[in-house]
C-alpha cells in the first residue's frame, strides 16, 4: 500500500508542476510565434489567454503580473516588428490584456476562496475518518493486521464503511461494515457503530451477545434521525481470535464471506445460518449465529466490504474476488492488501465507484503485547 501512496503523490507533484508553469509556457508560445510569423497575423492578440488561464491555478498577484507581463510583451512586439498603419490593433491587444488581467485577477480571488473552503472541509473530514477508522495496529497478540480504506469520494476521505480490531481479554476482536445509507448521517451511524464496538468488546462474553448490543445502539441511533432516514441499517461480520486456541469465531450479519487463505488455498467462509444486519434485529429475530473455523500458525484471514466484489470493469462485469485471490502471493497482510489494491484499480481501470474496506490478519506462534 505504500508503494500506491509514493507513487500517486510523485504523479500528483509532478501534474501539479506542470500545471503551474502552463501560464508561462503558453506566454512564451505566443511570443515567440509573434515574431516568427508575418505581423498582419497579429498572435500577440492571444496574449490575453496568459493571465485567464493564470487565474485558474494561480493568486492574485501572479496573475495580475502576468497580465502586466504580457501586456508589456505586447509593446515589445509593436514596437519591434509593428507597422505603424496598425498601431490601433496593438492598443485595441493592450486594452483586452488589461481587461482580461482584471477580470482574471478577481476569478482567482474567488477560487482561492473557494479552495479554502474546500480545505476547511477537507480537514474536518480528516478528522473525522481519524475518530472513525483509527489506524489499524500492525501487530495485536498472536496476529499480524493490516487495514486498507478507500473512499469512493477521493476528496471526501471518508465514507460509510467502518472496521475495528482490539485485544481483549477475549482475544483478539475485529468487526468490518458498510451502513447502507448516504452522506454525513451514512458517517453517523458508522461512528455509533464502532464507538459501541470499541465499549462493548471487552465486556460481552461473546460475539451473539456483541452483535445484539451493537444491534440496540443502532436502534437508539436510527431512533433519533428524521422519518426519512430511518431506514439506516449495516452489514457487518464480527470475528474473535483468542490468543491461546487456533481457531476464529465469526458472526455473519449479512455481510459478504471472508477469505481463509491456507497453504496456498483459499476458502470463502460462509455462514452456517444467516443473521440479521445491525438494526434488523426487531423485525427479523436477534438469532445470531456462532461459526467456528480453524485458524492455525501461517493461516491469513480477509476481511472486506462489498465494495470489493461490487467493483465493475469497462464490461459491467463484478469482481471476481475468489479467483483473483487464488494468485496472490501474499505471505503478510501488507502484502495480501497491496495485490488487492493493485488487481482492485487494475480491474476497474482506476474508476472505484464505492466505498471500500478491508482488514488482514496472519497468525503467528507468537503472543505480542496489543498496539506493538
Amino acid at each position: 500500500m505504500n508503494y500506491f501512496g509514493r507513487f500517486w503523490r510523485r504523479s500528483c507533484s509532478l501534474q501539479e508542476d506542470l500545471v503551474l508553469l502552463a501560464p508561462l509556457a503558453l506566454t512564451a508560445i505566443i511570443t515567440v510565434l509573434a515574431f516568427a510569423t508575418p505581423s498582419n497575423l497579429h498572435f500577440s492578440r492571444f496574449l490575453s489567454l496568459a493571465p485567464a488561464f493564470a487565474a485558474s491555478v494561480w493568486p492574485v498577484v501572479r496573475t495580475v503580473a502576468i497580465g502586466v507581463l504580457a501586456a508589456a510583451l505586447n509593446v515589445v512586439i509593436a514596437v519591434a516588428i509593428g507597422n505603424p498603419s496598425e498601431e490601433h490593433t496593438y492598443l485595441i491587444t493592450l486594452a483586452v490584456i488589461a481587461g482580461a488581467t482584471a477580470a482574471a485577477a478577481y476569478a482567482s480571488h474567488v477560487r482561492q476562496q473557494r479552495e479554502q473552503t474546500l480545505a476547511d472541509v477537507r480537514s474536518v473530514a480528516e478528522t473525522t475518518q481519524k475518530v472513525l477508522l483509527r489506524p489499524m495496529p500492525h501487530r495485536l497478540g498472536r496476529l499480524d493486521t493490516e487495514a486498507l480504506y478507500l473512499a469512493a469520494a477521493a476528496q471526501a476521505r471518508v465514507g460509510g464503511d467502518f472496521y475495528e480490531a482490539l485485544a481483549t481479554a477475549h482475544g483478539v476482536r475485529l468487526i468490518i461494515g458498510d451502513v447502507r445509507g448516504k452522506g454525513l448521517p451514512a458517517v453517523g451511524a458508522a461512528s455509533a457503530i464502532v464507538s459501541c464496538f470499541r465499549e462493548a468488546a471487552y465486556d460481552e462474553p461473546d460475539l451473539a451477545r456483541l452483535a445484539r448490543r451493537l444491534d440496540r445502539r443502532m436502534s437508539r441511533y436510527t431512533a433519533l434521525l428524521p422519518d426519512d432516514q430511518i431506514e439506516y441499517f449495516a452489514t457487518a461480520l464480527l470475528a474473535e481470535i483468542p490468543d491461546d486456541g487456533s481457531t476464529v469465531e465469526i458472526v455473519n450479519c449479512g455481510h459478504p464471506p471472508p477469505l481463509l487463505f491456507r497453504a496456498g488455498a483459499v476458502r470463502e467462509l460462509t455462514p452456517t445460518a444467516p443473521s440479521p444486519p445491525v438494526n434488523m434485529g426487531a423485525l427479523l429475530g436477534e438469532d445470531y449465529r456462532i461459526d467456528t473455523v480453524p485458524f492455525a500458525t501461517e493461516d491469513q484471514l480477509l476481511l472486506y466490504t462489498d465494495g470489493v466484489t461490487e467493483t465493475r470493469d469497462h464490461t459491467g462485469a463484478l469482481f471476481p474476488l475468489v479467483q483473483h485471490a487464488t494468485h496472490w502471493d501474499a505471505d503478510s497482510p501488507s502484502r495480501l492488501l497491496e495485490q488487492l489494491h493493485r488487481d482492485l484499480v487494475h480491474y476497474s481501470r482506476g474508476r472505484l465507484d464505492d466505498d471500500i474496506a478491508a482488514i488482514a490478519v496472519r497468525a503467528t506462534a507468537t503472543t505480542a503485547t496489543a498496539g506493538a
